[in-house]
């Protein structure tokens, strides 16, 4: 099953910047297609194979840091050609 996923990493600290930008680059790099914008990270690929790489992820993100909040939300599609038809 294919699935989408739109992430916000906010990490509670003054260097917050550069572990987004470290965990978006992990993400670039991965073999998921990945689109942003200025304010969240959609990921999108197979069930199977995307949660356990993004848990592998935001683990390494999470131990980076002191405190931080991801906020995530998953959708039952692939929707990464999605076009607004308005």
């Amino acid at each position: 099953m294919n699935i989408s996923i739109d992430l916000t990493l906010s990490p509670l600290q003054n260097d917050y910047e550069i572990h987004i930008i470290e965990f978006i680059k992990r993400l670039r790099a991965s073999e998921f297609t990945v689109l942003e914008n200025p304010l969240s990270t959609q990921i999108y690929g197979e069930f199977d194979t995307l949660m356990p790489f993004l848990t592998q992820e935001i683990k390494r993100s999470f131990a980076e840091v002191d405190i931080s909040v991801l906020q995530m939300k998953i959708l039952k599609t692939d929707r990464s050609d999605y076009e607004p038809h308005f």
